[in-house]
């Protein structure tokens, strides 16, 4: 994989609102080690509070697993960091500079924050290889898509997240034909090809079989430090699979965070225990 994960064009960004300052053109400041700060935010729809001064941060090259019941707020979450939603309250910080409460989803996604949904999204006429190259491209416009053309380097990378995600062998078929586990690995793969900051990855094993949710530990595993990643999961297995021994598992429950801790810290406490794990 490449390295140079997150890079920003600088275009984007600048003085002219005094909303967003970036540190360095094409840099993320994450100079205090954090890559994501969420504060006090609140969201509420028609008097139900989704979201209730939530607060958490996740550092630089970290995997962080969200647990939490159904209801908890991590959805919501979510569609507060990606711009889907806007909160009541509260301040959303992509490294130290980025104000992501003042950008729209699509800046906020070339900032290199992306975001795999719970149900896989993928063009399924198109080959599994085009999929890969639609999401490579910078200039999303149909036109350009239909006109342009790939190079050495940009192949080279096709085929390299073709054979990371594990669908070299199926390159040529239509992303129609694959199963929901492949599906899944794909929009990953198409996620990649934008050279990601940080990752939030909504229950990204729901619908696989146990073989493919072990090679979605893996896959994750090998990113690990390439880049941050955030998963929220109800698959404990898959959860202890990913944040090892000394991995920071958050749980949230009724819009805020009530633990955080090793994954064995977190199952003995009691609010988790009452709120979502049982006895």
């Amino acid at each position: 994989m490449n390295a140079k994960l997150g890079s920003i064009n600088n275009a984007d960004f600048g003085d002219a609102t005094g909303l967003v300052h970036v540190k360095e053109p094409g840099e993320v400041d994450v100079r205090h080690g954090m890559i994501l700060y969420v504060e006090d935010v609140s969201v509420s729809f028609e008097g139900f509070k989704a979201l209730n001064k939530l607060s958490l941060a996740i550092h630089d090259a970290e995997l962080r697993c969200v647990i939490g019941p159904n209801g908890a707020g991590k959805t919501t979450m979510m569609d507060v960091i990606t711009g889907k939603t806007k909160p009541d309250s509260g301040q959303v910080f992509l490294g130290q500079t980025i104000d992501l409460l003042h950008l729209d989803e699509p800046r906020i996604a070339r900032c290199g924050v992306g975001r795999k949904f719970q149900k896989p999204t993928v063009f399924e006429r198109h080959m599994v290889w085009e999929n890969l190259d639609l999401a490579r491209q910078s200039d999303k416009r149909w036109f350009r898509s239909l006109t342009a053309r790939i190079t050495e380097e940009a192949w080279a990378k096709i085929q390299e997240t073709l054979h990371l995600i594990g669908l070299a062998d199926a390159a040529c078929q239509t992303a129609g034909e694959l199963s929901h586990g492949q599906k899944q690995f794909l929009e990953i793969g198409m996620l990649l090809m934008q050279h990601p900051r940080l990752l939030l990855l909504d229950e990204p094993a729901a619908g696989m079989s146990d073989r493919e949710t072990e090679r979605l530990a893996e896959l994750l595993d090998h990113l690990r430090g390439l880049c941050s990643m955030m998963v929220v999961e109800h698959d404990m297995a898959f959860v202890a699979a990913l944040s090892g021994a000394n991995g920071i598992v958050t749980v949230m429950a009724e819009g805020c965070v009530i633990a955080e801790g090793t994954l064995e810290q977190v199952k003995q406490n009691e609010r988790v225990i009452e709120s979502y794990l049982g006895r």
